[in-house]
């Protein structure tokens, strides 16, 4: 395959790309990515978490399952996955410098698996952006607004979900070695990928399109 585009997306940075139909993209990395994606023919119609879950019947999704918009129309096909140390998630939101303040204030929570506690408690601790202002900046050129940015496919972010109580637990899991996805566009779509401050802990990442 040839490659046509590569993007470096710096830490707790975001960026946007247009990927036409049948074309192969790569998500590439070592920490989580939050991922969105947009009918580039109608900006309105976007990926949707729910409709993803529902059509396939479960909460985790891998190679041969399909990224549905709200309207219920395929997006992008998953064709390659190599993280095999854990799965991806389609649970939770996306950070902001809001969500790390109403963590560090006990307004909100968030736990981890391992018991440990790594959020960001003092001022001088919490970015002053996260996930989501990543994301907004990423699609502001196509005029989307920030309340219009969905919730995200987070690559590489493991979570535990206990199955009694439903709590979601975050995990400290992540690739071992650079892992990618790689889909195939259904669609002419415009996605965004923020790759997450991960409270200090992520790491760049690499967005690539291939040829069909």
């Amino acid at each position: 395959m040839a490659v046509l585009k590569t993007r470096i997306v710096e830490k707790n940075s975001g960026a946007a790309i247009e990927v036409k139909t049948s074309q192969r993209l790569r998500i590439a990395g070592k920490s989580i990515v939050d991922f969105v994606a947009f009918n580039l023919r109608d900006l309105n119609e976007r990926f949707d978490q729910a409709r993803t879950k529902t059509n396939q019947v479960k909460i985790f999704i891998s190679t041969g399952d399909i990224l549905y918009s709200k309207r219920n129309n395929p997006m992008l096909t998953i064709v390659e996955d190599t993280f095999k140390e854990g799965r991806h998630d389609l649970q939770k939101g996306m950070c902001s410098r809001k969500r790390f303040e109403m963590v560090a204030q006990g307004a909100s929570k968030r736990v981890f698996a391992e018991g440990v506690d790594i959020n960001p408690k003092k001022p001088v601790e919490i970015p002053d952006h996260g996930c989501w202002e990543n994301l907004s900046a990423a699609v502001k050129p196509w005029n989307i607004s920030p309340d219009d940015v969905p919730s995200p496919f987070n690559i590489f972010q493991c979570m535990r979900i206990d199955p009694e109580t439903g709590i979601m637990y975050d995990t400290l899991i992540r690739p071992k070695d650079e892992a990618h996805v790689d889909f195939r566009a259904e669609m002419d779509c415009l996605v965004a990928v923020s790759a997450c401050p991960e409270s200090g802990r992520g790491s760049a990442i690499r967005i690539e399109v291939f040829d069909s």
